[in-house]
């Protein structure tokens, strides 16, 4: 199918050429400057508002997905695949085409005209890239039959998503049009949406306190619009009275914010200030009484008073816990201000050479190849759950102080230094640069190499890449 745009507002990637940064850690961050230097992601006037990432940024983009992926397990998640684009039908039952047109991109395929008259409904129309995965979540629970007692069913799901923001609200990261979200749908049953909003509520919990040590966050419950809104007053205030629960049994502070519900009910939003104090709206909780009935959703229940079964509506909650990744990318690129813990650095380590001697060069091959995974001259499997090291060398023919200060400057966090001396013992020097946690860091390096490893200079070790290569893993299973 060929993709025409023919609605969409211009404007630039707020991520200006040449901007540069010296990563100096004591000043405020900016994550635009800092995505620039440590080549994380670049614009194109040819795709306004959608990050293209390099390397580097799909890095990190990765290793948010696979952290997610694997917690979903301890929380009943399941993850789905859906389509990018559907008809205009599916977005008119959903209530979008009425109530989110204007944040919409209209596409078509070839031939389509999307005015064809006295067409079956479906035939020939215009079709919508999607702001949003609920629609698609729903025909999937549609697709199967299901009884109470397979509810609540979670879905997962991580695929792109476009809203057509207006040019002067795109930011960098923080507000563009193409986006990856952490977008989940629980289809329950009324009787278990308190304890799978709590569930939702540890998670985000675990992630952003735990995981990331992001606890000042600010929780937030939006109410019913004043207009464009579907769905009776009765559901509406039954919703935002189970919200209302969950968030007084969160034994958290939190604000009302009238009026600012999405269009299909009231939400629970939680808010992260960046490095400047701004607040940006990040894990998201929606509870919806309203798409399961525009799609006819049910569930075989049990009848009363020995009944045949009935057919009941499932009540759908909408879970975030990252939201944007790509916003939530923005606020820890300042959180650690390009510092970053190893596991999800976009450049953990870095091996320098002393010289150019060609034993020494060959040296560093070999440490680079068996910190990569191969052993023996053969690649090794790989835990899939433990991404694998990135490594980078620089053999430049360069004083090695410049190099240092260089790596130190580009935020790697450890590097490698092999001279003649360790070429000729089979070794090298791990020094450590920019790692967050150092403290916690020399605790797990003393496990791995003993006391004896850290007995005479703990950021300078003589050691070997076996024992480096143990030593990092242990890191990345730390947070991973």
């Amino acid at each position: 199918m060929e993709i025409v745009y023919i609605r969409g507002r211009e404007a630039a990637f707020e991520l200006q050429a040449g901007v540069t940064c010296s990563c100096d850690y004591n000043t405020s961050a900016d994550h635009r400057e800092l995505a620039h230097s440590q080549q994380l992601l670049t614009g194109s006037i040819y795709s306004p508002g959608s990050p293209l990432f390099l390397p580097n940024g799909a890095d990190m983009m990765n290793k948010l997905t696979a952290c997610l992926r694997a917690h979903y397990p301890l929380f009943g998640f399941r993850e789905v695949i859906t389509p990018n684009i559907y008809k205009r039908s599916l977005w008119e039952k959903s209530g979008h085409w009425d109530n989110y047109a204007n944040d919409m991109f209209e596409v078509r395929g070839r031939g389509a005209t999307g005015v064809k008259e006295n067409a079956d409904i479906g035939e020939d129309e215009v079709f919508g890239l999607k702001p949003m995965n609920c629609p698609g979540h729903c025909l999937l629970f549609a697709s199967q039959n299901h009884s109470y007692r397979d509810l609540p069913i979670r879905y997962a799901d991580f695929s792109s998503l476009h809203r057509n923001e207006i040019s002067g609200a795109l930011t960098g990261l923080t507000r563009v049009r193409r986006f990856h979200q952490d977008d989940g749908h629980i289809f329950c049953r009324p009787d278990q949406i308190e304890a799978e909003i709590k569930k939702t509520m540890d998670f985000i919990d675990l992630v952003y306190g735990d995981i990331f040590g992001m606890r000042e966050y600010r929780l937030v419950l939006s109410t019913r619009p004043a207009e464009k809104y579907i769905g009776s007053v009765e559901d509406w205030d039954r919703a935002e009275r189970q919200l209302k629960s969950a968030l007084d049994s969160s034994e958290r502070d939190w604000t009302l914010n009238e009026g600012d519900g999405a269009f299909y009910g009231p939400k629970i939003d939680i808010i992260l200030k960046d490095a400047h104090g701004k607040e940006h709206q990040t894990a998201t909780v929606q509870l919806d009484f309203q798409l399961p009935q525009r799609f006819e959703l049910k569930y075989d229940a049990p009848g009363k008073d020995g009944e045949d079964l009935s057919r009941e509506t499932p009540v759908l909650i909408h879970r975030a816990v990252l939201g944007s990744l790509e916003r939530f990318l923005a606020l820890i690129i300042e959180h650690y201000n390009g510092r970053y813990p190893f596991w999800i650095s976009p450049r953990p380590l870095k091996i320098l050479s002393v010289s150019q001697k060609p034993e020494e060069l060959q040296h560093i091959e070999n440490v680079a190849a068996e910190l990569a995974g191969v052993q023996a001259g053969k690649a090794r499997k790989i835990p899939s759950r433990r991404p694998n090291i990135q490594v980078e060398i620089d053999t430049s023919a360069r004083p090695l102080g410049k190099k240092i200060r260089e790596a130190k400057n580009e935020g790697f966090n450890f590097i490698i230094v092999i001279g003649p001396q360790d070429a000729e013992k089979g070794g090298l020097v791990l020094r450590m640069l920019n790692q967050w946690d150092e403290a916690r860091s020399l605790e797990i390096l003393g496990l791995t190499l003993g006391p004896d490893g850290l007995a005479k200079d703990p950021k300078n070790i003589r050691t070997n890449a076996r024992d480096v290569r143990a030593f990092l893993e242990k890191l990345q299973d730390e947070y991973m």
